[in-house]
């Protein structure tokens, strides 16, 4: 059984930091892209960043430079820290495991909020 189980969001003040991690179960992990996405309310869910399975790594412009994707295969974990958080940063962040040929699972989500 597939799980991707996403921790660490919360409240937190503009300027400041989070981590979160997701734990993924059930699949292959060193052979997925891991990635994380986020969807603010009215808008459409976009990526924030990938860490394939060959390990390059991408980012969306809004969060170059605050945010640090990694990944340890070992313990199946994808971690996102996010520093100089942002208003704009306040959004459900997804985990996702992607395979190709359009296989792929998505955590449940969790919640980040920067506000003052």
């Amino acid at each position: 059984q597939v799980q991707l189980v996403e921790s660490g969001g919360g409240l937190v003040q503009p300027g400041g930091s989070l981590r979160l991690s997701c734990a993924a179960s059930g699949f292959t992990f060193s052979s997925y892209a891991m990635s994380w996405y986020r969807q603010a309310p009215g808008k459409e869910r976009e990526l924030v960043a990938l860490f394939s399975s060959g390990g390059s790594t991408k980012y969306a412009d809004s969060v170059k430079g605050r945010f640090t994707i990694s990944r340890d295969n070992p313990k199946n974990t994808v971690d996102l820290q996010m520093n100089s958080l942002k208003p704009e940063d306040t959004a459900v962040y997804y985990c996702n495991a992607y395979r190709g040929f359009g296989i792929q699972y998505w955590g449940k989500g969790i919640l980040v909020t920067v506000s003052s």
